[in-house]
């Protein structure tokens, strides 16, 4: 007879994501351990992070509001800015986990080499020591923002350049760009800030963009724009918050053509925006140079798809991220392509005991999202939520990845899209459906499904 008592849990990752499904999970009563490879908490927030991951650097701050991005139930301190810098994320994160007592429940500088679904359905997980602990569960919240995606394919010339070329993920701060020539590739979040920083101190900027992109300041009618509300609203049919939202921001900012930025070859809404409050400054004094798509390099110059050639000290990528997952076999679960094909982004419906935490990319702040995904995972492993069946799962996996497709620009960087708000009410009406097959089949803790002796392997 299988005890009907709670999984053994595992986590993997202290980030934002991780700390907030371990602290669910504590509450609930589990027996949970999380797993560190860093010897702090707070993951991507953690400037010079010993772990060589995170992507943060000296000056970096948020592009959601704090009160977007603070969890239900521990606001960030009334006294930080509406854009606070990462080492206050990470003290908040840090408080978090004091907060909640979940400290010592983190193995720190303790990263799983490997992780294996055994035949009874147990995950045998090797540390970073050689050792190996047995878990039922387990929890994947070790981030998508750390392994490098360069230009593919490579730019030709490349490998015979003169200059540095470094991804974004390397940078820590503009000091090493004083009175050189950098050429900033890319139209995101990332580019946008570097641009804007390399330029008090760089000789000369270029930021080469291959499509364009809509800005959308921090700012409207002096308040945080992503808390301006009813455009938000998942209530309201997405097309008329598109259009709605569309036209606010054109008339705040006016057409991006108009700074010499290429015009967006999609509508607002069907590629992830661009938050910045001083790039549009910085192109118009001029310090900032707009350039198409690289054609080549060549020695020490660049040469754009409009013929025009540039003197190039530095060249940064800023070209994204691979979704990567080092503890598992390549040939178990990875994500090609960026692509991994999971149940509202958390289940895996042929392996019942596995939960990815914060693989999403939403227009605005993850860590809400990650703290509903791991109450939902605590709901599902206690018995108070019932999974669909999996033919209706895998139905809904294939419609909304059609939905995706067909609204977002093709990219590696949309194949995790979510809206905010339509994501946490979608949940919300999930978690009832789910509470009522729960109730029906008699609130069975999934034991059997979780954790089966005699199983073939998986």
């Amino acid at each position: 007879m299988i005890s009907q008592q709670l999984p053994r849990t595992a986590v993997i990752g202290a980030g934002s994501s991780g700390i907030t499904a371990l602290k669910t999970l504590a509450q609930r009563g589990f027996d949970v351990t999380c797993f560190e490879a860093s010897d702090r908490i707070g993951g991507n927030w953690v400037f010079e992070n010993i772990n060589g991951m995170s992507a943060c650097y000296r000056d970096l701050h948020i592009n959601t509001s704090r009160l977007r991005m603070a969890y239900s139930d521990y606001p960030m301190p009334e006294d930080y800015p509406d854009y606070p810098n990462h080492a206050q994320i990470a003290a908040y994160f840090d408080d978090y986990a004091d907060h909640f007592g979940v400290r010592d429940r983190i193995r720190f500088e303790t990263p799983v080499a490997h992780a294996e679904r055994l035949s009874d359905g147990t995950w045998e997980l090797t540390l970073g020591d050689g050792s190996s602990e047995r878990f039922d569960a387990l929890l994947v919240a070790n981030g998508h923002h750390w392994n490098p995606r360069w230009p593919e394919p490579t730019f030709p010339g490349s490998d015979s350049f003169k200059g540095e070329q470094m991804h974004a993920h390397s940078y820590m701060g503009p000091d090493f760009l004083a009175g050189k020539d950098v050429v900033i590739v890319g139209i995101g979040n990332s580019a946008m800030d570097l641009s804007v920083e390399s330029s008090y101190v760089a000789e000369n900027v270029y930021l080469s963009a291959r499509r364009g992109s809509y800005i959308v300041p921090k700012y409207i009618f002096g308040k945080p724009t992503d808390q301006l509300g009813g455009w938000v609203n998942p209530r309201i049919p997405f097309k008329i918050r598109q259009k709605a939202v569309a036209t606010l921001i054109n008339a705040y900012v006016g057409k991006v053509t108009d700074f010499g930025l290429p015009e967006p070859d999609h509508q607002f809404g069907e590629a992830h925006p661009t938050v910045s409050s001083r790039i549009l400054d910085r192109i118009t004094h001029g310090a900032i140079k707009v350039k198409p798509n690289i054609r080549r390099l060549d020695g020490d110059e660049v040469e754009f798809e409009d013929g025009s050639r540039v003197h190039a000290d530095v060249v940064i990528y800023c070209t994204g991220y691979k979704i990567t997952f080092p503890f598992f076999d390549e040939d178990f679960i990875s994500a090609p392509d960026n692509r991994i094909d999971l149940f509202r982004r958390v289940f895996k419906p042929e392996i019942p005991n596995l939960f990815f935490i914060g693989l999403l990319q939403p227009l605005g702040a993850v860590m809400p999202l990650s703290e509903a995904q791991g109450g939902w995972v605590a709901d599902y492993l206690s018995g108070r939520y019932k999974l669909p069946a999996e033919g209706e799962m895998l139905s809904f996996m294939s419609q909304d990845m059609a939905k995706m497709q067909k609204r977002y620009v093709a990219s590696k960087r949309h194949t995790i899209q979510v809206d905010f708000d339509d994501y946490l009410y979608e949940l919300g009406k999930e978690l009832a459906a789910g509470e009522a097959r729960a109730q029906a089949s008699g609130y069975q803790r999934p034991v059997e499904a979780l954790v089966q002796r005699d199983a073939a392997p998986a």
